[in-house]
């Protein structure tokens, strides 16, 4: 899916400025034909060390990008950037970008899904949440939908608004969101309630996951009592507080162990659990394993890189 996206508006906008404005390769790590996430091979021209000169070097990657540890990409890859090639991350591209060290002091997004264990990791990019990121000679999307988008961001750039406008077009696009668009809908909208302040929780709850927040201080949020709050979880989302609460911290654990080097406390700790042992009880309780079964790369979910 992040592939697709970003590769078919240019392929648009060859066809409808009846110009071959765009050319592009395909390159695998060695040169062996790449294995999408559904199951479809993609035919490449080659290995990353057979690129040749390019204006552009576009990053794609599905599954788990922390499980990528390929000294020779980050070596080219950081060649590439010496010699002024634009780099782009796509979907879970971002990561390999900032694991070779070429995202530091640059503002970049990633999909939602890794954002945990990209902040976890880095410290020097400045992660944002938006769908697409242009800072200087660095571009990050956040894969999805968004690389249509961002594709059509760039063939503005390159050759003007109309020509951009017709892409869009083509592609049944209504609106051509920016960069700084959300990648998820609010709360209120995912979980499709009525409630505003129960959507106002849902929010800080998902942004207070290291440090929960009490009932009363959610309650504030909402603009109601706690006990209004908990009927309120109860009729539309068929739950309490405290079990949607707990859900969602492990849930970032269990993206923590698989995408990070993180030890078991220090992740019980990222996820709001100031007790270790109570940690690992709840995390059985709630995946039917121990913590210890999903560190990272000991679940299934390989990472598929694929540059452009």
């Amino acid at each position: 899916m992040s592939y697709a996206p970003v590769v078919e508006p240019f392929r648009a906008a060859n066809r409808l400025s009846g110009e071959d404005h765009y050319v592009w390769r395909h390159y695998s790590i060695d040169g062996s034909p790449a294995l999408a996430s559904n199951g479809v091979t993609l035919a490449v021209d080659g290995s990353v060390e057979s690129i040749g000169e390019i204006d552009m070097l576009f990053v794609c990657a599905g599954g788990n990008p922390a499980l990528f540890q390929h000294a020779g990409t980050f070596a080219f890859l950081r060649r590439a950037a010496r010699f002024g090639v634009r780099l782009v991350g796509v979907s879970g591209g971002p990561f390999i970008l900032a694991r070779a060290g070429l995202l530091d002091g640059y503002r970049c997004t990633i999909h939602w899904e890794h954002e945990a264990a990209f902040l976890e990791t880095f410290t020097e990019p400045r992660l944002e949440r938006g769908l697409f990121v242009l800072d200087r000679d660095r571009t990050t999307c956040a894969g999805g939908l968004a690389g249509l988008d961002l594709a059509v961001a760039l063939i503005s750039q390159d050759f003007g608004p109309r020509l951009a406008r017709r892409v869009s077009d083509w592609y049944i696009q209504a609106e051509q969101r920016q960069g700084g668009g959300a990648q998820r809908p609010e709360p209120g909208q995912r979980y499709r309630i009525s409630s505003e302040g129960l959507g106002r929780a849902l929010s800080a709850m998902e942004d207070n996951l290291d440090e929960p927040l009490d009932r009363s201080s959610l309650a504030s949020v909402a603009k109601m009592s706690v006990r209004q709050l908990e009927r309120l979880f109860a009729a539309q989302l068929g739950t309490t507080i405290a079990v949607h609460y707990r859900t969602l911290r492990l849930e970032r654990a269990r993206c923590l162990l698989a995408e990070t080097g993180m030890t078991v406390a220090e992740v019980a700790t990222a996820a709001g659990f100031a007790n270790g042992s109570h940690f690992s009880r709840e995390y059985r309780r709630q995946f039917s394993m121990p913590p210890s079964a999903s560190r990272r790369g000991s679940i299934a979910g390989q990472i598929r890189p694929l540059a452009i």
